[in-house]
């Protein structure tokens, strides 16, 4: 499979041009664009029920609006509320594939505090739960970026960068059974669950201290009991694990759960420690696909922040890592205007504004400009390949996934967790 040819008076100066005509569309559909984000934005709804973001991208990319070749749409793609929407023009039998991914969750209780409503310029499959669940794993497992040859998509945040390490990612729901009593009569005959709840979460401060720098441990006390005068008989935590690579995450996530062990063992609960369906991995970079995002992203005014910034900063986790592990693909960050920091109610306020706008259509258009160089550049597609071969062959050698346990007897101390 070869990129597509340009003309051979002056290929350099035809690909510009099409760059060129690619950001006079986004120009172009820049209103239509902003309704649909602030449609999205104005009614947020959580993981796997974005039911109503889902009807209004596909009745976008449906309708007779947007200029040039009709797109292909299916709804309901392999997943309730992800989609596909595929565009293409006389193409030769064994065509080059690239796909622009959008999320479109939000967060309980903060709306689109991710910004999730303005990565959708310029999708073609729609990939719904980043926040929670890991939409784009149950898509990979559904077999729906088979054929794909490059990825791309963007988040927004607090700064510009073609990458940052976003880490891999376990969560875990741990719930500790014991014996309701009378607080107050007769005490000694119950078994406290919070008690456990409250060592583990304790143990887990102290355990901070020979975590490495790189690693995280955050979680909450979702059930603490009933009233202060029973004895709690049950108690729930989740807490979310994170380290740069799946191999250290399974060193993190050995390290957690006897946290939780021995909070059971201490009080004489009862413990069930769960993992999460689908484990987060880091995201794998691509230095070719970087170096042309900059490129590009420079000649749109676009200021990056610098390698030292990106080596020494903080980042989250996506189940956009995961795709890295099946096709080589990019996913930048973009500044929307603000300071504000993801996941508040400040952020949620920011972008939704008329700023945000002009920052999500100014990274379409750089992301847009990158995949007609993955087109039409030659040697660049086969660069981009290679960077994926290479990447992912050393963190394979590295590490294994993170296995779920087989699960275990529940007993006085014991832990089923999978």
């Amino acid at each position: 499979m070869k990129p597509q040819e340009l003309p051979e008076s002056g290929p350099a100066a035809a690909l510009e041009a099409l760059k060129q005509r690619a950001c006079e569309s986004v120009d172009l559909n820049a209103a239509r664009l902003g309704a649909l984000s602030r449609d999205i934005w104005s009614r947020p709804e959580l993981a796997y029920a974005e039911h109503q973001a889902h009807d209004a991208l596909t009745r976008f990319f449906s309708g007779g609006d947007l200029p040039g070749a009709a797109w292909a749409v299916q709804p309901r793609y392999k997943l309730g509320t992800a989609f596909r929407a595929d565009w293409s023009t006389a193409a030769p039998q064994d065509p080059l594939r690239l796909a622009f991914l959008c999320e479109y969750d939000a967060l309980p209780g903060l709306g689109h505090a991710c910004g999730h409503n303005l990565i959708a310029e310029i999708t073609v499959l729609g990939t719904p739960a980043e926040e929670q669940g890991g939409g784009k794993i149950d898509l990979i497992k559904a077999g729906a970026f088979d054929g794909l040859d490059v990825v791309f998509m963007a988040h927004p945040s607090q700064e510009n960068a073609a990458y940052l390490p976003d880490v891999a990612e376990h969560d875990v729901t741990v719930k500790y059974y014991g014996k309701a009593s009378h607080a107050a009569a007769y005490p000694w005959e119950g078994v406290n669950a919070l008690d456990a709840a409250v060592l583990a979460y304790n143990n887990l401060s102290v355990l901070r201290q020979q975590m490495k720098p790189t690693w995280r441990v955050h979680g909450v006390i979702k059930n603490g009991g009933v009233k202060p005068n029973i004895i709690p008989s049950y108690t729930e935590l989740e807490f979310y694990l994170r380290a740069p690579s799946r191999k250290e995450l399974s060193v993190l996530t050995e390290k957690v759960e006897n946290c939780f062990k021995s909070a059971a063992v201490a009080t004489g609960c009862k413990v069930e420690i769960k993992g999460g369906e689908n484990d987060y991995y880091n995201v794998l970079p691509n230095k070719s696909l970087q170096k042309i995002y900059k490129e590009n992203g420079k000649k749109l005014g676009i200021d990056f922040i610098s390698e030292d910034a990106i080596l020494n900063g903080l980042s989250g986790s996506t189940d956009f890592g995961n795709v890295t592990f099946v096709v080589p693909g990019i996913h930048p960050y973009f500044y929307i205007g603000s300071d504000a920091l993801n996941h508040t109610e400040q952020y949620t306020e920011a972008a939704g504004s008329q700023t945000a706008q002009f920052y999500a259509l100014r990274t379409a258009k750089a992301l847009a400009m990158t995949a007609l160089d993955v087109i039409f550049k030659p040697g660049l597609l086969e660069e981009v390949r290679e960077d994926f071969r290479e990447v992912k062959l050393k963190e394979e050698e590295q590490t294994s996934p993170v296995e779920p346990r087989k699960e275990s007897g529940v007993g006085e101390g014991a832990c089923a967790s999978h």
